[in-house]
């Protein structure tokens, strides 16, 4: 059974730059239309990378977002449509609309964000900026290596003292959580120091920063990424050229007013479908030659 991304086979440059554009993108343009299709971009391509997992992920971020779109008009009182009053302020439409397009901002920030760190593992990041700036790009790795890292020996220092009868159940008080709390911290903070010192001994003893650095990578660019690379750079383009003339505008407050649809829709549209596309061709291809075994 195929089971593999399509996109993530292609050079870490093309993955990387196709991130950078979307994410940038899905920022700045706040016409409705293209949030729509910023999520079903993201949403599609980040249900291929996880499966069920991003459905969960989806349902757990889902009242956040509701909460910021609700609370908006709370603070931004702007609007020409009040639907009703609290604490003698008016709650305006306009208000509304505007905190669901932050709040749907960020859900399509939170489901690309997650595509990245599915894709852009640590070495396709290395691979692509080892060269440029190996320091940071080392010290990049070594961050998002410490995160995971840090939750797992987490977890299990508090399953060791669970094991032996020191763990707080449910029912403790919050000054026992606390307490518990504070002793798992610093057991972690002494893995921490330890592990660091670990580290430099053995990036000393290996020469590190005695000399230039050389480094190997087994990506190259192919036929292929030249060509998904320059589709990606002439749709974003194109959608950046009608952004700048102003068709993807959108104004939410004091009247809500969106500019018509043109030909950076579909631009848009087809540059967030690039990987799901790709996705779907593969998996096209791979059945077809399947049935024909």
């Amino acid at each position: 059974m195929m089971n593999r991304d399509s996109f993530s086979t292609f050079h870490p440059a093309v993955n990387f730059v196709f991130f950078i554009g979307a994410l940038t993108l899905g920022m700045v343009i706040q016409h409705p239309a293209y949030l729509i299709a910023g999520f079903m971009g993201a949403l599609s391509y980040y249900i291929i990378l996880r499966g069920t997992q991003a459905l969960k992920m989806l349902l757990a971020i889902l009242p956040l977002c509701i909460i910021l779109a609700l609370i908006n008009p709370l603070f931004n009182r702007e609007g020409s449509h009040i639907l009703f009053h609290v604490f003698g302020n008016p709650y305006t439409l306009e208000a509304l609309l505007y905190g669901a397009a932050i709040a749907w901002i960020f859900l399509v920030m939170m489901l690309w964000f997650g595509c990245y760190s599915v894709v852009m593992t640590g070495d396709k990041f290395t691979s692509l900026l080892g060269n440029l700036i190996p320091s940071l790009s080392l010290l990049l790795v070594m961050i998002f290596r410490m995160v995971p890292g840090f939750i797992r020996k987490a977890q299990q220092i508090s399953g060791a003292r669970k094991s032996i009868g020191k763990g707080v159940v449910e029912q403790g008080s919050y000054k026992e959580k606390a307490a518990s709390a504070m002793t798992v911290l610093a057991s972690l903070t002494t893995w921490a120091l330890e592990g660091s010192i670990v580290t430099a001994d053995s990036m000393r003893s290996r020469g590190y920063g005695t000399a230039k650095r050389t480094s190997f990578t087994l990506y190259r660019m192919t036929i292929r990424d030249w060509v998904v690379l320059t589709i990606i750079l002439v749709l974003a383009l194109i959608v950046l050229i009608f952004a700048i003339n102003g068709s993807t505008a959108a104004t939410y407050t004091p009247r809500f007013t969106a500019a018509p649809l043109t030909l950076g829709f579909a631009a848009y549209c087809a540059y967030l479908l690039i990987p799901t596309i790709l996705h779907i061709k593969e998996a096209l291809q791979w059945h077809i030659s399947r049935s024909k075994i």
